[in-house]
């Protein structure tokens, strides 16, 4: 396989496929099957993450308690006990085979703070170059918040999507009780359809009640939001049952073969199936391969989000809202700064360097020139008497240089005016370009509904 491009797979268990929801008690063939597959993967030049979710579900086995406590310091201290009893679990397994294993645990601050985050970053890079397979977890021992408003990642389902987009994967499995999507739900309605391929997460019709187990809080929802976040950063996302791992094997081979297929025009070309071929499996071809287990794949963005855009995007905590005219939004567009003359309005408080929505809006009776080439040149100020008529919803969001109170003041304004009204002037930017990142129109990949969550490195 010498000079092949290999494939980074980040595998996500919840923990109903860690432990049984009622004994508690560890899943091992389970956990003995997903071991062989990553090392398996591994074997053949592949680079393996696991998310591992389990710590407070093995921390209640360890302590013979019967079900998840309503305290918070409780929650916690099971949560240590059960993280140094899952680690040790994953561990031992892994020994069998001789493969190493590190422990990578996170929280929202590591993933907010740009320091922290590119120290994680680096020791991903690390561990997997040199052959290590990272298992990650959201550290619920300091998830203060996360544990009492239930606001964590989703049972772990967001932290995968982000990590794949940290490391650059391929593939990313969010391995669940159920084979895919259906329209319909199966268990009640025997005419419903599995849904395949996805190719627009926003144009998705299935059903989505299936609720997390009482050990986590992950559902179909949450396995929905990780594919939007994780296909907008160019990682195909796949839904599949935890009890057969080797699928994933199987899948990786069938898309690959498929890929190469569409590369020497043997099959027709898949919508939106469009990133980089591994060469890993070019020996294999669609007749010489059985046809893959049952499973829905959500295709990747051709032009992914990556990098530092992401981290804007969703790595963040909003922490206010700057409305924008039209003419700003197209100057943005065209990698221009955002100056205050194309502010209309201020929501929320908010510091400097701290991260805000960007939201355009339409004004009624404009009075002044609002295109983008009076904007950039800063030669238009806010007329009186515009009104907001309506908004287009969010487009981006972007790390600003002053302050809620000192945007309010200048907004509207002409750059040469904010050192008189403000009594000085940093920059006459309110944001710099390279502190904004902006959704892309007509995208399944919306930002993230949750605040803060982690992203890739800050290149760029």
């Amino acid at each position: 396989m010498k000079g092949h491009r290999h494939l980074t797979i980040v595998i996500k268990l919840g923990s109903s496929s860690i432990v049984h929801e009622k004994t508690h008690e560890p899943l091992l063939s389970i956990l003995s099957l997903i071991v062989e597959t990553a090392v398996k993967l591994t074997k053949d030049g592949h680079r393996v993450v696991i998310v591992s979710s389990g710590a407070i579900a093995v921390g209640l086995r360890r302590m013979n308690v019967e079900k998840r406590p309503k305290s918070l310091p409780r929650t916690q201290a099971l949560a240590a006990v059960g993280q140094c009893h899952l680690m040790s679990l994953w561990a031992n397994l892994f020994s069998y085979l001789q493969q190493p294993v590190a422990q990578i645990l996170l929280t929202r601050n590591d993933i907010a703070d740009k320091k922290q985050y590119l120290n994680a970053q680096n020791t991903f890079t690390e561990l997997l170059g040199m052959g290590v397979i990272p298992i990650v977890n959201e550290n619920d021992t300091l998830a203060v918040s996360e544990i009492r408003q239930l606001e964590k990642f989703g049972d772990n389902d967001t932290l995968s999507a982000i990590t794949a987009a940290m490391v650059h994967a391929d593939y990313l499995f969010l391995m669940t009780d159920v084979d895919c999507l259906y329209d319909k739900n199966p268990r009640t309605n025997p005419d419903a359809q599995a849904i395949e391929v996805v190719e627009d997460v926003s144009s998705l019709e299935a059903d989505v009640s299936s609720a997390g187990s009482s050990l986590g809080t992950g559902g179909m929802s949450t396995k929905i939001v990780a594919a939007r976040l994780a296909t907008s950063a160019g990682v195909t996302t796949v839904i599949t049952r935890s009890s057969s791992p080797g699928n994933i094997i199987n899948i990786v081979n069938y898309v690959q073969a498929q890929k190469q297929a569409t590369k020497t025009g043997s099959v027709p070309t898949t919508p939106g199936e469009d990133t980089p071929l591994s060469n890993s499996v070019s020996s294999l071809t669609i007749d010489t391969l059985p046809a893959p287990p049952l499973h829905t794949r959500f295709l990747p963005d051709p032009f992914p989000i990556r990098d530092r855009s992401f981290w804007l995007l969703h790595g963040l905590a909003p922490h206010g809202t700057l409305y924008i005219d039209a003419g700003a939004h197209r100057a943005l567009a065209s990698k221009a700064g955002l100056l205050p003359a194309g502010i209309v309005h201020v929501e929320g408080h908010f510091a400097q360097q701290e991260a805000v929505r960007l939201v355009v809006v339409n004004k009624r009776n404009p009075v002044t020139d609002w295109s983008s080439a009076a904007y950039e040149s800063g030669s238009n100020a806010n007329g009186g008497g515009a009104l907001v008529e309506a908004t287009t919803g969010e487009v981006g969001r972007a790390l600003v240089n002053y302050s809620a109170a000192e945007i309010v003041r200048i907004k509207g304004l002409q750059s040469t005016e904010i050192g008189a009204v403000l009594g000085y002037a940093d920059t006459e930017y309110v944001a710099f370009r390279e502190n904004i990142s902006l959704t892309r129109e007509k995208s399944s990949r919306p930002v993230t509904p949750s605040p803060g969550v982690l992203t890739p490195q800050f290149s760029g």
